[in-house]
């Protein structure tokens, strides 16, 4: 089984990216994970450039999303919003009827220097996803203040947040018929 790991943010040291990390170690061994680092290179959508192929970058996000059988997907929040991460899954969602998020099992998990931990970004993803067809788990991690909550090595320490997020991990593994008793 593979989950495809996609953090909304650009930045090196990004909380959210962390975040997925984290992620990552909660994983049974018998999961592979991807973390996809094409964002930056994804352009705006232009439907004019919605054409065969499609351009690269756009072309390795959707071949990443079609190669993994659950996705993670970790937004920061910009002015309330998932800032790059819609761009991008605008172009994953082309052509509607036989896109690449269509009936895929889609976990959404966020991180910001607030208080609020990208809720709204958040629940701006769920809409898209739901409306690209995508599976969107239940389950939340709102991590605010995120800089207090990974330590130096960017390893989160807060339990909690840890418990949140083995949770929503549990409830994007259910949604795959692959059984993990191998784990």
């Amino acid at each position: 089984m593979k989950v495809l790991g996609i953090s909304g943010s650009l930045r090196r040291d990004s909380y959210n990216t962390k975040l997925l990390r984290a992620a990552e170690e909660l994983l049974p061994a018998v999961v592979d994970f991807d973390l996809w680092d094409g964002l930056k290179a994804v352009p705006p959508y232009d439907e004019e450039d919605d054409v065969q192929p499609a351009p690269a970058a756009v072309g390795a996000l959707r071949d990443a999303i079609r190669a993994a059988d659950l996705l993670l997907i970790a937004t920061p929040e910009y002015n309330s919003s998932p800032g790059q991460l819609k761009n991008a899954l605008d172009w994953a969602s082309r052509p509607l009827a036989t896109n690449a998020l269509r009936n895929k099992p889609v976990a959404v998990v966020g991180a910001s220097t607030g208080a609020f931990g990208a809720v709204w970004a958040q629940a701006e993803l769920r809409k898209v996803l739901a409306a690209t067809g995508a599976r969107v788990v239940e389950g939340e991690v709102a991590l605010g203040h995120a800089p207090t909550r990974f330590d130096e090595e960017g390893d989160l320490v807060d339990e909690a947040a840890r418990e949140q997020l083995a949770e929503v991990v549990e409830a994007l593994l259910a949604e795959t018929p692959v059984t993990l008793a191998a784990a």
